[in-house]
């Protein structure tokens, strides 16, 4: 290559600083601006350390993601392999895309010129798939492993066949290092000379050749994995149909499916597998051999020429002996690549689909394929050498998957009725003749995106190693097996929360925090029989975690009880976490811990603290069927602090603020002085006040359609919950005549926890006596429980707030808050029905006199005895 020419090169293919600048201020700002989530997975030194990074291709805009997000990550604009489609003519798209550093696929020099452009520090993007894959299938065999090793291979567009992967990334990475080998052997054997000569024919000094030959050429394979498909028709597509009359079927199925990718809410997951080091293919004699052609070369051009090229017989055996390590290189990184997609419940869905199908069957029972798939998701989680989308690690993704409620399993379904793949009928999935039928490869991503996801996942081993024990499961699995799996999730997603908010963002408010006690969920069974007659689901109060009540549990199953701790949602991680929980989610909290426990008991008694006990009201009054009996202590009706009242107030204003930003901190907390500092947070969410608030109502409407036996406990002198609350709750429990109101001496809220008037003994023996209650003799007490909204359904929130500011009694929420200023308690002020309330309020008005009346007499406090501090457990952390 003469200097002139060189030089040519150079200029026509430099990369400009300020082109790729301006690309990544404008990548950036659209990243902002779009619905797609971008994640790198990977060592981040490995993107500093690597040459050669390979992708694999399914979207055209994946072309421009890995060389903005390398830039990100190294500050280097690298050189990228792109299709010489976009270069036939000198125009400003070729220009734009050279000055980024493109260079066609059938350039003359491309290898040598990459590999002097890595010498001289740079690195390269090659999608060694030469063009897009839509239909994912890049396998010989449905199977991983039915040979030896998996053989890949995908559709060539061009050829209209089946072929095998350029091998254009492993000739470079060789031929690379193997001048590096040759170079180093040659210095090493008495030629240090060679060192001055390649430094001139390269332009570069000889101290920068001598740092890029002792660095190994690293490659790194990556996976591109992108969740969910969406098939919907989008504004792209709508707008090019209006402005063009027309678009053929490949460009509109590339706008609704790529548009859709960027449009609408997709994860794109970026994973960089493990590095692949050419070096280690090179043995004694290939260091030799190399050392020779090197002495011999005249430019990096005679290193990459084909073997017939090579005038002389001995250059033409060794390069054909070098030559041998391309295909089995090729098909390294192939296997690292594709063994590194982000496994989704798509994928497994799908499989499952195609398993089935392959089997002669054509129906599945919606339940029985539901839990297949959980089954899956369960199996998987043990795997070692598979990496999971979010979505399976985080069990909220998918645990309603027990209620045919998982957002997942549901647009995976959705979009396949849409398309006519399959059909809900009867209770059942019926798949349809379109889900096995042939579809086009430019028409497969929309017409028959479950075949995409099936073809996806083929590569990877686990996943069929999980679905195929699921399918075995599934006939088998006991109740308490299932229970027992639903546990690992509530423990899986205590530790996902505690991860995700305890990133550096929120350690404003972490760092403050007093609580030392792990916040994980418990389960005791008893030994050996793992089953007993009377389980007992305890719930903690707001703010707190289960070690507040853990000497409760504890206690309890030394007496031969289940026992299950229940975690409320968004407690026992950070006070962040529960900002973003509603009372809704600490409801489904208690039903999901209610149908755990349920499967290792036959009747089951709920012991709620504070908020938990309201929670738990709520829930018994849904009337589960094993419910045999509720204790409520310190349940909140009326509070102390009315300074609680101003909570929607704040609600709206921290709602308005949130759009400020950095004012969350200033709004969204207030502080809180906790009796129980090591177990509560130290922080208060005002969301979580206004979600108290709702809940507090919601028990309210609820108490009248409880039917089974309760205790209320409470102290007499309570500084957070007005003790009038114990007998307002009782005489609003309409629906029972087993009901129990015990005032306890104390001027403590924590009555359970401190064993205050020997609370934990009568736990127990309220235990004890609910053993004696049938469950099929309820009193028909729920009348109109049907008509009310069931928990968790949206409810009218202007009527609440206006009911609020009716009715004091209900006006403040449960909030274990600092009681400064607090007045004093009302124990011994009338009780008024709800009919005296609204008379009292038309009273106000002045529309009438208020006839009030007198109140019952609470049942003599108990004795008090020594409190009983709860089991001090170390911290637990999360994995």
């Amino acid at each position: 290559m003469t200097p002139d020419f060189k030089q040519i090169e150079q200029e026509q293919f430099a990369i400009h600083p300020a082109a790729c600048e301006w690309t990544m201020r404008a990548m950036s700002v659209l990243r902002n601006r779009v619905d797609i989530n971008i994640k790198l997975h990977g060592e981040r030194e490995h993107i500093a350390q690597g040459d050669i990074f390979m992708f694999n291709h399914f979207a055209r805009f994946e072309t421009f993601i890995p060389q903005y997000l390398i830039a990100l990550e190294t500050g280097v604009y690298c050189r990228s392999v792109a299709s010489s489609e976009f270069f036939v003519e000198d125009n400003a798209l070729s220009k734009y895309l050279r000055a980024l550093g493109g260079v066609p696929n059938n350039y003359a020099r491309l290898l040598p010129f990459l590999a002097e452009e890595i010498l001289r520090g740079g690195k390269v993007v090659i999608f060694p798939e030469g063009g897009m894959v839509k239909d994912r299938r890049v396998m010989t065999d449905e199977s991983p492993f039915i040979g030896r090793r998996p053989d890949y291979s995908i559709y060539s567009r061009s050829a209209d066949q089946r072929r095998a992967h350029h091998t254009g990334a492993a000739v470079l990475a060789l031929g690379l290092d193997g001048f590096k080998t040759g170079l180093s052997w040659l210095i090493e054997h008495g030629h240090p000379d060679e060192i001055l000569r390649w430094a001139d024919i390269l332009g570069t000094s000889t101290d920068q050749l001598r740092t890029a030959i002792v660095k190994p050429t690293l490659m790194f394979p990556a996976n591109i994995t992108f969740h969910p498909l969406r098939v919907d028709q989008n504004l792209l597509a709508r707008g090019a149909e209006m402005f063009k009359g027309g678009l053929s079927p490949k460009m509109a199925e590339e706008l609704i499916i790529e548009g859709n990718l960027i449009l609408k809410r997709t994860d794109m997951d970026i994973r960089l597998g493990d590095p692949v080091y050419p070096h280690e293919r090179f043995n004694w004699l290939d260091q030799r051999l190399l050392g020779r052609i090197v002495r011999h070369a005249k430019t990096v051009d005679d290193l990459f020429r084909p073997a017939r090229d090579l005038p002389r017989l001995g250059d033409r055996v060794i390069q054909n002996t070098l030559t041998r390590h391309v295909h089995p290189l090729r098909d390294q990184c192939m296997a690292v690549m594709y063994s590194n997609i982000t496994l989704n419940v798509s994928h497994l869905a799908a499989r499952l689909m195609k398993m089935m199908l392959a089997d002669g069957e054509t129906e599945v029972d919606i339940d029985r394929f539901d839990k297949t798939i959980y089954l899956a998701i369960k199996n998987v989680q043990q795997a070692t050498n598979v990496h999971l989308h979010r979505g399976i690690l985080n069990p909220a993704a998918y645990i309603g998957i027990f209620d045919h409620k998982c957002p997942q399993i549901r647009q995976f379904i959705d979009s396949a009725v849409q398309l006519g793949l399959i059909e809900r009928r009867d209770g059942k999935y019926c798949f349809l003749p379109k889900l096995q039928a042939e579809a086009g490869f430019d028409q497969i991503r929309m017409d028959n995106p479950v075949m995409v996801y099936a073809n996806e996942m083929a590569p990877i081993q686990a996943a069929w190693d999980a679905l195929k024990a699921a399918r075995k499961q599934i006939g088998k699995i006991k109740p308490a097996e299932f229970a027992r799996l639903r546990f690992d999730d509530e423990m899986r997603a205590w530790q996902w929360n505690w991860q995700k908010f305890h990133r550096p963002q929120f350690a404003t408010i972490n760092d403050q925090e007093t609580a030392t006690l792990s916040g994980a969920p418990y389960l005791h069974l008893p030994e050996p029989s793992r089953h007993s007659k009377t389980g007992i689901l305890v719930v903690h109060g707001f703010l707190a975690s289960p070690a507040e009540l853990r000497n409760v549990g504890d206690h309890l199953a030394t007496q031969g009880h289940a026992v299950l701790g229940v975690r409320l949602s968004g407690h026992g991680t950070s006070p962040h976490d529960l900002q973003t929980r509603n009372w809704q989610d600490w409801l489904a909290s208690v039903q999901r811990g209610y149908d755990i426990l349920s499967a290792f008991c036959d009747r089951v008694v709920i012991v709620g603290f504070s908020t938990g006990a309201a929670l738990s009201a709520i829930f018994a009054a849904s009337h589960p069927p094993r419910l045999a009996g509720l204790l409520m202590a310190s349940a909140p009706l009326k509070f102390r602090n009315r300074n609680l009242m101003f909570v929607p107030l704040l609600y709206g204003a921290n709602k308005l603020m949130g759009w400020v930003p950095n004012a969350g901190e200033m709004l969204g907390f207030r502080p809180n002085q906790s009796e129980h500092p090591e177990t509560n947070y130290r922080h208060i969410p005002i969301n979580g006040l206004y979600h108290l608030r709702r809940a507090v109502a919601e028990m309210n409407d609820r108490l009248a359609h409880i039917d089974i036996p309760v205790l209320i406990l409470q102290a007499d002198n309570d500084q957070i919950v007005d003790p009038v609350s114990a007998n307002m709750i009782a005489r609003r429990l309409t629906g029972t005549i087993n009901k129990t109101v015990r005032m306890l001496e104390s001027d403590r809220h924590g009555v359970l926890n401190e064993n205050i008037g020997d609370a934990l003994h009568q736990v127990a023996e309220f235990v004890r006596q609910s053993e004696d209650f049938t469950l099929s003799d309820r009193p028909e007490a729920a009348i109109g429980a049907a008509a009310l909204p069931m928990p968790g359904s949206e409810v009218d929130e202007t009527a609440i707030l206006l009911r609020d500011d009716a009715d004091e009694n209900l006006s403040i929420a449960d909030t274990e808050a600092n009681t400064d200023g607090a007045e004093t308690s009302e124990a011994n002020s009338p009780l008024l029905s709800a009919r005296d309330k609204s008379l009292a309020i038309l009273a106000r008005a002045g529309f009438g006199k208020l006839a009030v009346k007198k109140d019952i007499e609470a049942e003599p406090a108990l004795p008090d005895d020594p409190a009983q501090k709860p089991t001090d457990l170390s911290p637990a952390q999360p994995e």
